[in-house]
């Protein structure tokens, strides 16, 4: 399996690609007017407190106060106050927190009203992003993640990642960040920790700790709202959270951040410094790498997927609704469930890569095909729990309905990546169509199956602009029909045929689809 992070700056945004063994898995883009990423720390003020909600609102400095329920406080938030007010206004300045008392926890089923009083100092974490009309939720138990673990000031808990499997490595991390762990800070212990040395660990506790110090020089006479610590840029977090021995290409077009990231590999991992290169050529790097391409087809209502299957993808208000259709795929050495549980199983893994690409959350409904066999929906089940176990966002399956639907919850932390597929109608008649590649792709889909027929002659009657697209250039999509399945293609180009028009014809000059 080949891993490859693709960087493509502009203007005013810098898009990250990251392909497995080619294909689109994720896409993100940061935004020079992202002010309030999942992780920003700011030193804001309650707004006002609502115990009907048992939560408050805070100005953050966005157009809507930031929410922040009593659970998300934090056990230890009575020490976060009483820190906030010494160092604040300058009596305290040893930020260790060796020597500072820790006051007791709150109660879990306590009022935000006898925690947090209006116009009060808090300094809070981002946890989701503004999402369409609403502000932030935030979170007042901070926490610094590293490479390898993550800090969390006020606490003294050490805890290791689940899905690290043996009990041997995990006992083994646990005893070697307790010999390192600095009084009045809590470690969790990531899952890339696995098999990792104590000077490793410590490395990265050493840098999340200097983070820490300059976050709290920052509060001193700090106004209300700043933002005190923001969150690695998104290259850094991404490479941060994702990256592993299986990276076999990191691919930048800037040379300023191209820099950036090699000094950030060497740092995590000086072995695959040598991954790290400098995109330099007249095409642009998203084309070269056919993600351009990708993403006109994969981002539309209408997903394709192979043997004929592909999904409809629809988005309301209070869900997402994904419709597996099998297409006109027949297969007759297959019986029905044979071939429901073939189309099914491809819709899951399309699905897992769809959810994280789009970063869909919320509550999914996806209609697979009806299956009768319970092994054949036990075996649907095992497969998309085994696509989705690399995705990061938190994710819950249950198992197939009755009716064959699977609901999945994801975590939503930033706003569903919608990219425009459709483009203007050439004909000028103020319609929008699909994007030029995605019917190109629907050509060579159609021109497959009728290829598999054994016609002895195939002619394609299409748009003047398609067929110039079909035959120019070399090698030109034509040429590739004739080097894969051996067979020439007349190509016709007709001027009374619409923008989306094609028809195929055989011999004798009837047509065939």
């Amino acid at each position: 399996m080949n891993k490859e992070l693709i960087i493509r700056t502009g203007s005013s945004a810098v898009d990250f690609a990251l392909l497995k063994d080619g294909k689109l898995i994720e896409l993100n883009k940061e935004e020079d007017d992202s002010n309030f990423a999942v992780g920003d720390i700011f030193l804001a003020k309650v707004r006002k407190t609502v115990p009907g909600l048992n939560a408050g609102f805070v100005n953050v400095g966005y157009t809507k106060d930031a929410f922040l329920h009593y659970h998300d406080l934090g056990p230890q938030v009575l020490s976060l106050l009483k820190f906030i007010k010494r160092v604040s206004t300058g009596k305290l300045k040893d930020y260790s927190l060796k020597d500072f008392p820790l006051e007791k926890d709150i109660d879990k089923d306590g009022s935000i009203a006898d925690v947090l009083k209006s116009n009060q100092s808090l300094l809070v974490q981002v946890v989701k992003e503004p999402i369409s009309t609403k502000g932030p939720r935030i979170s007042s138990e901070l926490s610094l993640p590293g490479r390898y673990i993550v800090l969390v000031p006020f606490s003294n808990r050490v805890s290791v990642s689940q899905k690290i499997e043996s009990k041997e490595e995990k006992d083994r991390l646990k005893r070697l960040v307790k010999s390192i762990r600095p009084k009045g800070f809590g470690i969790i212990v990531r899952t890339v920790a696995e098999g990792r040395k104590v000077a490793e660990l410590d490395n990265d506790l050493q840098n999340l700790m200097s983070r820490w110090t300059g976050m709290c020089k920052k509060l001193y006479k700090a106004p209300h709202p700043s933002k005190v610590l923001g969150e690695l840029n998104r290259a850094s977090s991404i490479l941060r959270d994702v990256f592993n021995d299986s990276f076999t290409s990191i691919c930048v077009d800037d040379e300023t951040l191209y820099t950036q990231i090699k000094d950030y590999v060497s740092e995590i991992a000086p072995k695959k410094e040598s991954i790290v290169k400098l995109y330099d050529s007249n095409i642009p790097i998203f084309e070269k790498f056919g993600i351009e391409r990708q993403i006109k087809t994969t981002f539309g209502r209408t997903v394709s997927m192979n043997k004929g299957a592909y999904l409809v993808i629809e988005h309301t208000e209070a869900m997402h609704v994904i419709d597996v259709n099998s297409g006109n795929r027949s297969n007759k050495s297959k019986n029905q469930e044979d071939t429901a549980l073939e189309v099914n199983l491809i819709s899951a893994t399309e699905i897992a890569r769809q959810l994280r690409l789009r970063d869909m959350g919320g509550i999914i409904v996806v209609d697979f095909i009806d299956m009768n066999k319970a092994e054949n929906r036990k075996a649907l089940y095992d497969h998309l729990k085994e696509e989705m176990s690399d995705d990061r966002a938190k994710h819950k399956i249950l198992p197939p309905s009755k009716f064959g639907l699977v609901q999945i919850t994801r975590q939503r932390v930033r706003p569903e990546m919608n990219i425009k597929t459709r483009e203007e109608n050439p004909n000028k008649n103020g319609e929008e169509i699909e994007a030029p590649i995605v019917l190109v792709n629907r050509i060579n889909q159609d021109l497959q199956k009728l290829l598999k027929k054994d016609y002895k002659k195939i002619t394609l009657s299409a748009h003047p602009f398609i067929a110039a697209f079909l035959t120019k250039g070399f090698p030109s999509p034509r040429s590739k029909w004739f080097f894969d399945h051996k067979k020439w293609v007349k190509i016709v180009p007709r001027d009374a045929y619409t923008y989306l028009e094609y028809h195929f014809h055989d011999n004798a000059g009837e047509v065939i689809q």
